[in-house]
């Protein structure tokens, strides 16, 4: 121990492991996040710690176990998709802010589909990452909800077949499986979307 280490008022130290504390927790969770953007579905704690540049016992100090590790990283998938939905869309109809919707997801998922791969291969076993995955659906839901009006709305087929399109899943879907990249995955949704409202009819004044 140095000398300014233990001379240092209690308060001072206290203060001093805190700040080291709450580092190396957001070393370990950089680290998590890193990992998993670069693809690995399910890094190991080894890895984790090894990427952080802290010891194992950390991190299993910070999160007991690696689930509190995917709590962070779905908290984080949350906090995207409500920065997302708080922003409005502009248009001069509906039909346009939906354009703006499709663009703006387009763009979301990208950037959270490799942490939302990760937490999908863990939601089984996990009551936390399950709940996160069912407000996550939630909230993108009700964005569709607040652009399209009641005529859109009030048309359960019609709404419900729009909700799935607008879905990360599509979005999965088209990326993954169908291997288009984003340009060709933006416009079979547009395209699907828009033969779907093609023939939506608003009630005149």
């Amino acid at each position: 121990m140095s000398t300014d280490t233990a001379l240092a008022p209690p308060g001072e130290e206290l203060d001093g492991r805190r700040r080291r504390s709450l580092d190396s927790r957001g070393r370990v969770v950089a680290a998590l996040l890193d990992l998993v953007r670069e693809g690995a579905v399910a890094p190991s704690a080894e890895r984790v710690a090894a990427r952080a540049n802290v010891g194992l016992r950390t991190v299993f100090r910070h999160f007991n176990d690696m689930e509190g590790l995917y709590r962070q990283m779905a908290s984080a998938i949350e906090s995207e998709l409500a920065a997302m939905l708080a922003v409005r869309v502009t248009g001069a109809d509906w039909r346009e802010r939906l354009n703006g919707v499709i663009g703006k997801r387009a763009t979301l998922y990208e950037e959270i589909a490799p942490f939302k791969r990760a937490a999908d291969a863990h939601r089984h076993k996990s009551a936390f990452l399950a709940a996160a995955h069912a407000r996550i659906a939630t909230m993108a839901r009700r964005g569709l909800e607040d652009v399209v009006p009641p005529v859109v709305r009030d048309d359960a087929a019609l709404f419900e077949t729009l909700d799935l399109l607008l879905s990360y899943e599509t979005w999965s879907r088209l990326r993954q499986e169908q291997a288009l990249n984003v340009d060709q995955a933006r416009d079979c949704v547009m395209l699907a979307v828009h033969r779907m409202i093609a023939a939506v009819h608003e009630p005149g004044p």
